[in-house]
Formats: C-alpha cells, sequence, structure tokens
C-alpha cells in the first residue's frame, strides 16, 4: 500500500523529518496521494511551433492570463536540459472537485497581440501543462481554412479549457484538456470583431478565458499509469513496431557475420596450413620466397604515427561504449518512464562525468605501451577530444536559442553546474584514469620484432584504398541499425515516448558485432596485400558509419520530419553531427581492438621456433 502524507502541524524539527521522509518517498518512486478538497497544482510549462519539438518558448511569453507574480517550480538538471520552465499558474483545481465555467481571467488585448497570437495561432502553437508530473497538451488557437474563390482563412483562440482527470482512490492517474463543443474566439486582422463575451474598442479586444474541471473515476492503479499516458495520442503514433523489419534486419545481419567467419576461417586455415609446411626456421625466415601476411610480420606491429591521437580516439570510444551500455540497462530496470521529465538527460550528464575515468585508462595506458612519451599531453587530448566539440556546438546552438528567447536556451546557473562537473568530476577523474593506466601499463605484446627499416608497400588495387574500405566498413554497420534508428531519431527528435529497450539492446549487440566482424575482414584482405598500415586504417573503416548515420539524419530531415526554421535546424544538425562522432569513436574503437586482437591472433599461431 502507499503512504499518504499529511501535513505537519507540530514543530519545525518534526517537519524537517517529514520533508526527509517525502524525499526519501520520491527517491523512491512512491507517490504522494491528496484528500478530497486538496489543492492539486497546475503548472504551465512551455508553447512551441507544432512540428519543432525542440523550438519551445515560455508559456507566460504569450499574452495569457498570468498570476502577478511568477513562481517557478524547482526543476531538476533533466528537465532544465529538456526546455522545462513550469511556473505555477491561476487554475485552481481541488482534487475530486468538479468546477464547472468559471472565469480564470479577463484581458484586454492590444492590437499588437493580437497579431502575436494570430501568429502563434498560424504556426500550430501548442501547449504543454503539468499536473501531478503528468504533461497536457493543447493547441492556442484554431486555423480553419476554406473554399477556393473566394478563400476564406479564419483564426481563432481558444479561451475556454475543459480539464478531464481521472483518478483512483487518493492519486491522480491520467488528465488532459479538451475543447469539445466550445467556439473559439475569431482574431480578425485589426484587433477582431466583436463575438460573445468579446469586445472590442480603440483597436484593442478583450477576451475572457474561462475553465471547468471534471474528474472520473479510473480502474487503473497508479503503480501502471504510465501505460495510460502512453495510449493518449495528442501527438501523432509514428512507432508502430515493425517486427517484420527487425526480424528481417537480424536475419540479415546473422547470415553476414555466418559467411564472414565461415569464409574467413576457412581462408585462413588454408593459409597456416601453407605457411607452416616449412616447420624449420625463425620468425626472420618467414619471408623467404613467398607473399602475403606472413611476409610483412616485421612490420605489421610497426607502431603508427600519430600515436596520441590514435590513443585518445580508442579510450574516448571506450568511454562511450562504457555509456550506452549502462544507458540501456539502466533502461532496461525500469529507470526511465515518462513521468520522469529528464531523467535520461540527468543520467548521461552523470555517467558521461562518472565514465571519463574510462577514457583516461584506456588512451594512457596503450599510449605507454606504444613507447608514448608525452602522456600529460594525451591526458589532456583525451579529455578535450569529445568535450571541445560539443562546448563548440552547445555554445552555436544555445546562442541561436538565446537569440530567439527559446526556454531551450539554457541558464547561466545550469551552465556553471556543467561546466562545474566537467572541470571537478569529468577532468579530475581523465587524469587519475591516465595516471591509473600508466603505471599499469606494460609492454607492447607482439609475437614477432620489427625491424628498423620499414618494408616498401606494393600499389593497391582501387578496391583495397581507404576510400572503398570506409564505404564498405561503415555501410553494414549502419544497415544493422537503420530499422532501429528511426525509431531513435523519432524520440530525440520527435515527441515519442522510446520503450523497446530490450530491442535497442540486442541491435547494439548486433552494431558491434558486426562492426567488429567487418573490420577483422577488412584488415586480412589489408595484410593479403602486404599493406601493414592497418592501425588507423582499422579505425577508419568501421568508424566511418558516423558518416552514414549523418547523411540519414539530412535524409530524416528532409523527408520523415516537418522541421523547418533556424531554431530547429541548428540544433538538429549541430547534435546530429556529435551523434555521428560519438557513433564514429565508439565503432572506431570496437574495430581497432578487433583488429589487433585478430593479427595478434594469427601471427602467433604460426609454427615458429
Amino acid at each position: 500500500e502507499l503512504v499518504v502524507l499529511r501535513p505537519c502541524s507540530y514543530c519545525g524539527c518534526q517537519r524537517m523529518m517529514l520533508h526527509s521522509v517525502l524525499i526519501l518517498f520520491l527517491f523512491l518512486g512512491w507517490a504522494l496521494g491528496y484528500k478530497i478538497g486538496d489543492n492539486v497544482t497546475l503548472y504551465v510549462n512551455k508553447v512551441g511551433p507544432y512540428h519543432n519539438p525542440q523550438e519551445t518558448y515560455h508559456y507566460y511569453t504569450l499574452p495569457v492570463c498570468r498570476p502577478e507574480k511568477v513562481h517557478h517550480k524547482s526543476l531538476s538538471l533533466g528537465e532544465v536540459l529538456d526546455g522545462d520552465r513550469m511556473a505555477e499558474s491561476l487554475y485552481n483545481i481541488r482534487f475530486k472537485k468538479n468546477v464547472e465555467k468559471t472565469i480564470l481571467c479577463q484581458l484586454t488585448l492590444s492590437e499588437k497581440q493580437v497579431d502575436e497570437l494570430r501568429e502563434a495561432i498560424e504556426e500550430l502553437y501548442y501547449f504543454e501543462f503539468v499536473l501531478d508530473d503528468i504533461p497536457i497538451w493543447g493547441f492556442v488557437g484554431y486555423i480553419e481554412e476554406s473554399g477556393f474563390l473566394p478563400h476564406s482563412h479564419k483564426v481563432g483562440l481558444w479561451t475556454h479549457l475543459d480539464f478531464n482527470i481521472e483518478y483512483n482512490g487518493d492519486y491522480v492517474i491520467f488528465a488532459n484538456v479538451s475543447v469539445k463543443d466550445v467556439k473559439p474566439v475569431p482574431l480578425e486582422e485589426g484587433a477582431g470583431a466583436a463575438v460573445g463575451g468579446v469586445g472590442v474598442g480603440g483597436g484593442s479586444l478583450t477576451v475572457t478565458h474561462t475553465y471547468s474541471v471534471h474528474w472520473f473515476e479510473s480502474s487503473l492503479p497508479y503503480s501502471r499509469r504510465a501505460e495510460r499516458l502512453r495510449d493518449y495520442s495528442f501527438f501523432p503514433k509514428t512507432l508502430e513496431i515493425h517486427w517484420l523489419s527487425i526480424i528481417n534486419s537480424l536475419v540479415l545481419v546473422v547470415l553476414l557475420l555466418g559467411f564472414v567467419i565461415i569464409i574467413l576461417m576457412r581462408v585462413l586455415k588454408n593459409d597456416f596450413a601453407r605457411y607452416n609446411v616449412e616447420e624449420e626456421g625463425g620468425c626472420d625466415d618467414l619471408d623467404q620466397g613467398d607473399n602475403g601476411w606472413k611476409i610483412i610480420h616485421t612490420d605489421v606491429f610497426r607502431f603508427p604515427p600519430f600515436k596520441s591521437l590514435l590513443c585518445a580516439v580508442l579510450g574516448v570510444g571506450a568511454q562511450f561504449l562504457t555509456l550506452a551500455t549502462a544507458i540501456i540497462l539502466m533502461a532496461l530496470l525500469g529507470m526511465f518512464n515518462v513521468h520522469r521529465h529528464g531523467a535520461i538527460n540527468s543520467a548521461s550528464i552523470v555517467l558521461y562525468a562518472l565514465t571519463s575515468c574510462v577514457s583516461g585508462y584506456v588512451s594512457c595506458s596503450f599510449y605507454t605501451q606504444i613507447n608514448g612519451q608525452r602522456w600529460v599531453w594525451n591526458i589532456i587530448l583525451t579529455s578535450s577530444l569529445f568535450s571541445a566539440p560539443l562546448f563548440f556546438t552547445w555554445s552555436v546552438v544555445n546562442s541561436v536559442h538565446w537569440w530567439s528567447g527559446s526556454t531551450q536556451a539554457l541558464p547561466a546557473t545550469t551552465v556553471l553546474l556543467l561546466l562545474g562537473a566537467w572541470l571537478l568530476v569529468g577532468f579530475p577523474l581523465t587524469i587519475i584514469g591516465g595516471i591509473v593506466g600508466k603505471n599499469r601499463a606494460g609492454s607492447f605484446q607482439a609475437p614477432c620484432r620489427t625491424r628498423n627499416i620499414p618494408r616498401q608497400i606494393p600499389t593497391q588495387p582501387w578496391y583495397k584504398h581507404t576510400i572503398v574500405h570506409m564505404a564498405i566498413g561503415g555501410f553494414l554497420p549502419f544497415s544493422a541499425i537503420s530499422v532501429e534508428l528511426y525509431y531513435i531519431f523519432a524520440t530525440v527528435w520527435g515527441r515519442e515516448h522510446y520503450t523497446l529497450y530490450g530491442i535497442l539492446l540486442c541491435v547494439f549487440a548486433i552494431l558491434l558485432s558486426v562492426g567488429a566482424c567487418i573490420s577483422v575482414a577488412l584488415t586480412y584482405f589489408l595484410l593479403s596485400g602486404e599493406d601493414y598500415q592497418w592501425w588507423w586504417r582499422s579505425v577508419l573503416s568501421t568508424g566511418s558509419t558516423g558518416i552514414f548515420i549523418f547523411v540519414y539524419s539530412v535524409f530524416y530531415y528532409r523527408n520523415r520530419s516537418s522541421m523547418s526554421g533556424l531554431v530547429q535546424s541548428t540544433e538538429f544538425f549541430g547534435y546530429s553531427l556529435l551523434t555521428a562522432m560519438v557513433f564514429s569513436l565508439m565503432l572506431g574503437s570496437v574495430s581497432f581492438w578487433s583488429s589487433l586482437a585478430f593479427i595478434r591472433y594469427i601471427y602467433r599461431s604460426l609454427k615458429m621456433d
């Protein structure tokens, strides 16, 4: 049974104790019940164009009913990052108390304010209220287009809202707003015309806002109220589960992996049989009178150029692998639901800071193994490899939001909080991880020694060039996630609630498996042509998946969404570039370690004295 907390009327100490219990209850996900007649606070949040989910403005930027002094609700970091700016409203809603048509306020709008409302309505502005953590959506006004000759264009403002609230026992289950059987107030150019309850005079327009509240009993328990919100469809439902497409992708991926593994193992078996015919002689005698990957055994472990940058890529890629796995597992455990506003944003920020030690450890450890000397510079490069592009992109996007007055522009306190999280947690953990990795790094494990003079690389055919390998290595992993990628885009750049976390985990595992197998296959073909410069090539081959993801984002923007305008476009393409970079780093890291393990295996399997 859920416990109902009631206000304490005793000493301050007891109130403090009650507040502590309240915080504990909220942390554990337990609910606070209401008594009949208790005030149920309705917060106004934001408004914005229907087709631009990330272009939002504070509700009180419109000429609407507002209190004399606006009191804002304390928000979590995730809610602020999500553009929420909740403030108390004038609506007086009491638990289980129906309210018939009641006046909210009366406003006299200037001609400029009427034009502002007309523009908002013509851009399909919707509003978002929040009642007991339940979002409530509705349109600001109404547009009617009729006739051709003559053409009729009518714009109306909804001045009456009917709130329908469902409850079960002492708890609110669901809430929405309706304008059924309500006649909109026309907003004609030049302040309009008088229509019932609306007065016109001197270029101004007087409107009376009203509301009503109706309570309905629901049989749905409080613990399952998230299901009620998921079934509600103010926004269009586009996330239908295409099981056939998902199964088709899985089958294709399994066949692809099986094909690569079987063919590669058969080829390797023949290579081992041929190379191990002569069991006499050491490792240095293997390059006499033969060709192929075994002839470059004295060069294949020659360290690459730009060692510090390579190690930074591997470190940050390992960090994002850890971060993505943790987020998916947390989602599977039910830690993100539709009533926890911005929970996944908060978790991502915290995990990004905490997993910085992973990037520092992996980068500095491998940098030390390959005889890197400037380890301090390596740590700085690792910590700034992603954070610097992120800060630059955020600065541009946030400036555009600030210029337009959008609620997506972060306040100064939030900016300082995020900067402090990186300076006080993320960067120090990167340094600590780097120091630990440097001290615990052993020697580089190479089955064969490297000669001082590098071997000349033969001219390679066109199909072994870097661009071709990037096209092959990027397209195949992208094809494995193309179906699921649409769902993710519709969630991030739309208003859908993603719930297919089990499928997402499977697709994520398949993505990493395909990337690893393709990288091994391309590395083998590269070595077969006596080209030992595989280090950067292995990172770029599968890391190019990020390029395909960005191209898909452009396709999604033009053909799968109705987004437009400078504000929405800047945010979409800015963060799409960062998303592509994350995938490139993550898959590049997987690709490299797979290739390194494969190369060590094949050269260790040669029979040598």
